[in-house]
């Protein structure tokens, strides 16, 4: 299977990573010209779970090096696959809600809140684990500082949110979009952890019997997220934070075109998530994880910049923003440095 052996390697792909976590909320957002988000969401899951498969198949299963897929699968202990399981359902309820902030507030606000929260706290969920398992950690204090900035990054952005312009949404469904960003990002911190859990973070190439590689985890991690989405989804279809309920007729009346757009959202955040697990070895899982939570600074490029969602603010409000990409920038780049 394919291994990560370059630590300069590693923090490219993260940044890669980074890049498909702030991007796949493009493709919802393009989709809910005509699509709600709830329906929008079984093709996301779907295509996230069948990107996993290919990916397994290809780069999980070809070359000398790691256990092949489906012989890491049948080795997988019972342990590993409840880790795993439980950090998919996480993520799913997380990721509805980060959707359904979206939807509302739109991607400027539901990812810096949402993802900058679950930065935070998932550097230190993740950083508990590698160090547990006598995995990469990086430099505490260096990786610290550089979280705390993106602290400082997600208040500039709460700030700019609180004082944005004339958007077309009602002061209520505004902050009931902040909040529903919160608590995703409570949520979503734990997710990784869990999953990190069934891997052998300090040996990749032959993992400790019963531990998966990256390829086997994204696999059964997706078949969880896909499994309670029957339950968490249809809950969301049948009471919405906003708008009238929708059914599954609905869903199966959507055109082709609509359903790749969400299918292609889901393999964005599948190819990023991938990257993450399989450098988490090398950068150490605290890094791999806080570089790839740098995406609210891209979702609130494409926010601010393409979709504009902060047109008609004042100077200030730009200030804000200005300040918040900067100590995004900043912090990131200390949390890059803290890992070499």
């Amino acid at each position: 299977m394919f291994i990560v052996n370059s630590y300069t390697l590693a923090v490219i792909l993260c940044f890669v990573t980074m890049l498909c976590w702030g991007s796949w909320g493009n493709t919802q957002k393009l989709a809910a010209k005509s699509w709600r988000y709830e329906l929008f969401y079984w093709d996301y899951v779907i295509g996230m779970v069948i990107f996993a498969l290919l990916l397994a198949f290809t780069l999980g299963s070809f070359g000398s090096q790691g256990r092949p897929f489906l012989q890491d699968l049948g080795q997988a202990s019972a342990s590993s696959f409840g880790w795993i399981l439980l950090g998919g359902v996480i993520f799913n309820a997380s990721n509805i809600l980060l959707s359904a902030s979206t939807s509302i507030a739109g991607m400027s606000v539901a990812f810096p809140l949402g993802v900058g929260i679950a930065l935070v706290l998932g550097v230190v969920n993740n950083y508990i684990v590698a160090l547990q398992q006598g995995g990469h950690t990086g430099n505490v204090a260096l990786l610290a500082l550089g979280v705390a900035l993106v602290v400082v990054a997600i208040i500039c952005n709460g700030v700019a949110s609180s004082r944005k312009g004339e958007s077309g949404i009602s002061k209520a469904d505004q902050k009931k979009g902040i909040i529903l960003a919160l608590v995703a990002g409570i949520l979503m911190s734990f997710f990784s952890s869990f999953v990190m859990r069934a891997m052998d973070l300090a040996n990749f190439e032959a993992p400790a019997v019963g531990k998966v590689t990256p390829y086997t985890a994204l696999v059964i991690f997706t078949v969880g997220v896909l499994l309670s989405n029957f339950v968490f989804n249809t809950l969301v279809m049948r009471k919405p934070f906003v708008g009238e309920p929708v059914t599954y007729g609905q869903y199966f009346k959507g055109s082709a075109g609509t359903h790749l757009v969400g299918m292609l959202g889901g393999a964005i955040w599948c190819l990023g998530t991938a990257l993450s697990y399989i450098t988490s070895g090398k950068a150490g899982a605290a890094v791999s994880y806080a570089l790839g939570q740098g995406a609210p600074m891209i979702a609130a490029i494409w926010g601010v910049f393409v979709w504009k969602e902060f047109k008609g603010s004042g100077k200030q409000v730009y200030t804000l923003l200005a300040l918040m990409f900067a100590f995004f920038v900043i912090g990131l780049g200390l949390i890059v440095v803290a890992g070499n």
